[in-house]
């Protein structure tokens, strides 16, 4: 039996609920085999980081040549990247093996506002890596460093900022609209490389446990392109498998709790 297969290329959560953990259990119930090339060992459950070691650069690019000297990757997301000198590794060995249907989550800002990057990482970042990517999908928050600080504050704003970004990276950006708080919706927007516009709306859920929902919303993304639909259709698709992950309403930690990852059907 043929499969098609994702890589992700990330963190881990001790915890389970987001990074590595969260983007293996997403390609599982999207229908693709997981492979995971980790960029750091972070230590962490729903309330809080206690510490991250991050690998070495050579242990990193041997993850990565293991994985596409044998299993090629259909589609690569691409999580936390931890430093410069790590992105500088994932960006030569995807130029090297010509990956594709690249999805990245430029994990740069927490929900609380603070910066996960250095300044450093973030332009090995924008110069490196972001211009190899087809989908970029910031939230609010990131997308508002790639915009050089300017304020997101309404669906116009996320609309010019997703095409400003497009522009300057030459990719597709799906700019997540959480952030925007509505009791009603969580409206996404996505600027193509052609500059046009489509917005993806879904119901908000009222679930406090949403430890991971970038992760697996990006993962879910990646796998529906690796099992061969469109960008409009895997982003599409992305967003339905979130929200019933949502809503399986699991309970667990003392903290913002994780999903439960459903079996896409």
């Amino acid at each position: 039996m043929k499969k098609q297969a994702a890589l992700t290329i990330a963190g881990s959560d001790s915890s389970g609920g987001a990074g590595i953990q969260a983007d293996l259990k997403t390609m599982h119930g999207c229908g693709v085999y997981g492979m995971s090339a980790i960029t750091a060992i972070t230590a962490q459950n729903t309330t809080g980081v206690r510490s991250i070691q991050k690998v070495s650069p050579s242990v990193l690019a041997d993850q990565l040549d293991m994985v596409f000297s044998d299993i090629y990757p259909d589609a690569v997301k691409i999580g936390m990247t931890s430093g410069s000198n790590l992105i500088e590794v994932i960006a030569d060995r995807l130029l090297f093996y010509k990956a594709k249907r690249i999805v990245l989550d430029p994990v740069m800002v927490a929900t609380s506002g603070a910066r996960l990057l250095e300044d450093e990482s973030i332009d090995a970042l924008l110069k490196k890596l972001m211009p190899l990517a087809d989908l970029l999908t910031p939230n609010i928050p990131e997308a508002e460093v790639l915009l050089d600080g300017r304020t997101i504050a309404n669906q116009k704003d996320m609309e010019d900022g997703a095409k400003e970004i497009s522009e300057r990276f030459g990719c597709s950006v799906l700019i997540k609209g959480g952030h925007m708080l509505s009791d009603i919706h969580s409206s996404d927007v996505l600027a193509d490389r052609n500059g046009v516009i489509r917005w993806f709306d879904s119901e908000r859920v009222d679930n406090p446990n949403t430890h991971g929902t970038g992760c697996t919303l990006s993962s879910a993304i990646a796998s529906f392109l690796a099992l061969g639909y469109e960008m409009e259709d895997s982003i599409s698709m992305g967003k339905d498998y979130l929200l019933r992950s949502i809503k399986e309403d699991l309970d667990l930690g003392k903290g913002h709790g994780p999903l439960w990852h459903v079996l896409y059907k």
